[in-house]
């Protein structure tokens, strides 16, 4: 039997280059936000949105406890509140992305499971937390000594707005 999935979207980030806050960007007629709760929704059996606490979204999101703007601290929380042991943490800003790339993170999840870009989007298991709690505030460098597997997934699903021009796919 497969395991069950919690998907936590990450919604915290300061959006400093983009210029207004991301996930209310419109992307397809659709916010960030919603586009990405909507995956989250299709792939897994519950969903955590983490940011700060004060973002003005149409569903609940879960404050991170840290005032610094940093996608570990939005990690850290939503596996903690997470109440599966597997977790695909996506970022509000990566649009393209679809369910069997979310399935596909999972499925090969030891500790951890990246694309070859990165830590976000992945597939996280509670076993991480000791060593994303560990101080580092890079997940990339926190997450160096587990066991981490990484999945080739087509580069158009990784694509990431960065700027008002970005939304335009």
């Amino acid at each position: 039997m497969a395991d069950r999935l919690t998907g936590i979207l990450l919604v915290g980030g300061a959006s400093t280059r983009f210029g207004s806050p991301k996930a209310r960007a419109l992307v397809g007629g659709e916010t960030l936000a919603d586009r990405a709760w909507r995956l989250l929704g299709e792939a897994c059996d519950e969903r955590i949105a983490v940011g700060k606490g004060d973002e003005e979204l149409p569903f609940p999101v879960l404050g991170d406890g840290v005032d610094e703007h940093a996608a570990i601290h939005g990690l850290v929380a939503g596996l903690r509140a997470a109440t599966t042991d597997l977790s695909v943490v996506v970022p509000v800003d990566m649009p393209c992305l679809t369910p069997d790339a979310l399935r596909a993170l999972a499925g090969a999840c030891r500790d951890v499971a990246t694309p070859p870009t990165g830590p976000l989007p992945g597939a996280y298991r509670k076993s991480a937390l000791d060593a994303l709690q560990s101080g580092e505030r890079s997940i990339r460098r926190a997450i160096a000594v587990l066991d981490v597997v990484t999945v080739e997934l087509p580069p158009e699903l990784l694509v990431n707005v960065n700027t008002p021009a970005d939304v335009d796919l």
